[in-house]
Parts: C-alpha cells; sequence; structure tokens
C-alpha cells in the first residue's frame, strides 16, 4: 500500500466523520418513542363545571327544556370556527377522521415508525418565506414549463415547479390572505392551503422528514415543545399537540405556464430571485426522469394497487369521510357530471388543462398528485378513469 494511498484514505476517513459530526449538529425534529396509546382527551373541568355537569346527569326529569338543548328552533347549532369560515367562503371543507394516538406524551394520527428521514435536516431544504414576482413578460419561463396556477382574491399567480422544487413550500401573502402554497417533488403533490391555524398566522418549514413518500411539513413556532408536523398530502397536522387540525385548501390547478399565461394574461410568476440560490440553480431538476419512472416508488411508500400506473396524475378529493380520485386524463374538456357520496359533482375542464370542481355553486378542493401518492394514504379510494 503507497504512502500517497493511505494519505488519500485519511483524508477520506476524516472527511466522512467531518460531515456526519456536522449532519449530527443540525437541528433534527425528535420524535417519540415508546408504545402508542389511543388519545382520550382531557377537558380539564373546573369543580363549578363538573358539579353542574353531575346534576345534570343525575336529573330524571325531562331533559327537553330549552336550557338543556343544544339547539335553538329556526337557528342552526353552533359549530367550529373552522366551519364558520368555510361556510362564508363558500368552501367545502372537511375534518379529519384519523384516530389520534398518544405515545411518550405526543398526539400522533399515523404510525410513527413509518416516518423515514428524507435526506436533509429540518430546513436543510429552505422554505421561500420572502416571494418575489414578475410579470410574464419578463418571467424565466417557458410556455411547456409546469407549476401551480392560482386565482386567488383576484390576483392570478404561477409557481414554477423549477422553483419549488429546490424549496417544496413559499409562505406567500395574496390579498391580504397567508397561503402555503407547497410542492412534494417525490409526489407531484402541489397543493395551496390557507396557513392560519385558529385564527392564527403560521408559517411552515420543510422538517426533512417523510411520511409515505410525501413531504412532513412543521410550524415554526421557535419551540419544539408546541411544534407538529404536517402531511402535505393530508393537509393536516399529524404528530404533535395540533394533531387533527385541518389547514383549508385554496384551490389551483397544476398546469402548463403557455396555457396558464393564455386564460391568466395578468398573472404574475415566481422569480427566481429568491435571495437563496443562483438563477441557474433552477435550470436542472435534481430528480431526473424519476416523474415518469412507474418503478421509482419509494421512502415508505409500497405500490400494489394497478388501478392506476403508479405516476398517473389524480385529482383526489374528500367528502364526508370518503374518498375519490380522478384520473386526470379521464376528465374531458367541458363539463362532467359525477356522483360520489350522495353529492351531485361538476367538473369542468378548460382547453388549457385547467381543472375545478363544484358541488352546487360552492367550490369543491382536491389534490393533484401522483396515483401512488394518494392510495397509499388512501386505500379505500374510489376511481374515475
Amino acid at each position: 500500500m503507497s504512502k500517497n494511498y493511505l494519505i488519500i484514505l485519511i483524508i477520506a476517513l476524516l472527511a466522512g466523520a467531518g460531515g456526519y459530526w456536522w449532519y449530527q449538529s443540525l437541528d433534527q425534529y425528535e420524535l417519540p418513542e415508546g408504545m402508542s396509546e389511543p388519545f382520550v382527551e382531557d377537558l380539564n373541568l373546573d369543580d363549578e363545571v363538573e358539579e353542574t355537569l353531575d346534576a345534570l346527569l343525575g336529573e330524571t326529569e325531562d331533559t327537553s327544556d330549552s336550557s338543556l338543548t343544544t339547539e335553538v328552533e329556526g337557528e342552526p347549532a353552533e359549530t367550529s370556527g373552522s366551519e364558520d369560515v368555510a361556510e362564508e367562503r363558500g368552501v367545502i371543507m372537511s375534518k379529519s377522521s384519523r384516530e389520534i394516538f398518544v405515545t411518550d406524551g405526543t398526539k400522533h394520527s399515523i404510525p410513527i415508525e413509518e416516518i423515514l428521514q428524507g435526506g436533509p435536516p429540518k430546513d436543510g431544504i429552505p422554505s421561500i418565506d420572502d416571494p418575489k414576482f414578475e410579470p410574464v413578460g419578463v418571467a424565466n419561463l417557458t410556455d411547456t414549463d409546469i407549476g401551480l396556477g392560482l386565482v386567488h382574491n383576484g390576483e392570478a399567480r404561477f409557481y414554477s415547479f423549477d422553483i419549488l422544487v429546490r424549496h417544496e413550500l413559499v409562505n406567500d401573502v395574496i390579498g391580504g390572505d397567508p397561503v402555503l402554497v407547497s410542492y412534494c417533488p417525490l409526489c407531484l403533490t402541489g397543493v395551496v392551503y390557507e396557513r392560519t391555524v385558529n385564527d392564527v398566522e403560521v408559517e411552515f418549514g420543510v422538517s426533512g422528514l417523510l411520511w409515505q413518500s410525501n413531504l412532513l411539513m412543521y410550524n415554526r413556532t421557535g419551540d419544539p415543545e408546541t411544534e407538529s408536523l404536517w402531511s402535505q398530502v393530508l393537509g393536516e397536522a399529524v404528530v404533535g399537540p395540533d394533531t387533527g387540525t385541518k389547514l383549508r385548501i385554496i384551490p389551483s390547478d397544476i398546469v402548463q405556464f403557455g396555457e396558464w399565461r393564455k386564460l391568466h394574461p395578468d398573472t404574475v410568476a415566481l422569480s427566481r430571485d429568491t435571495g437563496i440560490y443562483n438563477s441557474y440553480t433552477y435550470d436542472r431538476d435534481p430528480y431526473g426522469d424519476y416523474y415518469t419512472d412507474n418503478n421509482a416508488v419509494s421512502f415508505g411508500a409500497v405500490f400494489t394497487d394497478h388501478r392506476l400506473q403508479a405516476k398517473d396524475l389524480v385529482l383526489g378529493i374528500e367528502l364526508d369521510g370518503q374518498f375519490k380520485a380522478y384520473h386526470d386524463d379521464a376528465i374531458q374538456v367541458g363539463e362532467t357530471t359525477d356522483t360520489f357520496a350522495g353529492q351531485t359533482i361538476t367538473i369542468r375542464k378548460n382547453e388549457g388543462g385547467e381543472v375545478t370542481m363544484f358541488i352546487g355553486e360552492r367550490p369543491l378542493p382536491f389534490i393533484p398528485g401522483f396515483w401512488f401518492s394518494w392510495v397509499a394514504v388512501h386505500p379505500e379510494t374510489e376511481v374515475f378513469k
């Protein structure tokens, strides 16, 4: 063994050890360990409330008195704040139907052992928190570039996947509303959410963790004890104190830039001037031909449902705890009517491929993405194809 070879070997070992130490020193999202138990809500009732409840439960008289009813004749029963917001905006929402467990004092609705490290540490994939936009005339885009198209509060915006693939999350504000533009390249799930939780504006970051090959986000609070992991494909918190809380979807669609700007000539596009990378970084997609390789399914996702090809694009909806995936290629240009979960769904697709769904006049949000990703988290889903 030559002296030069030994020197190279020693340098390589030192570099590897240094890299491992550096990686371990980075901020990581700590997951709970131990046995899981079903979560039971602790109401923390004070003595006065408990005495009142005991008195009510002990009564044998007719309890139909108006003071004991939860609904006044002619008026709807009180609903949660998120439902009120959804009703005001005319958007159909759903509540999380996932069962909640507790492990080592931490709530979660997905199996902890299924959460995998994706490679980069917490915030190793940097979110864009101060996005800049450009008019279509100067945007560094071609007509065939694909991204998320969004119209909200009368403003049209386009978020190119060439940029999102490097950041995955954009904490944006549109027309005064804080929104989260999210994209998971492994699942092709591009979804826009309203980033408020309990009426409080929240900023999200990339946790570095994956569940069923899908991005797990986290809400930045500055205190790990109050942060939660949020599944991007479910749009809800799945680990931590906010487990079970859902984000409201803001309708958007995966479209080509050329078709989008024809339909929305006043649109603006997310700029490459992110303050994080040089512009040329966005010229190359690090995932290569992954998007078309139907055998490339990894990071915990196992594909066994061959009703569609693994990488077929579907638009997934949830109604009353039931799920359905609409194969994008099966939706014809024009208007299509479908019946699901006892509701009539109107689907409109324009010449540019932009899809919107409605129940009556109320928008029905959907989550676009690869078939394997949708069926991995909703194995009981129905399919429109």
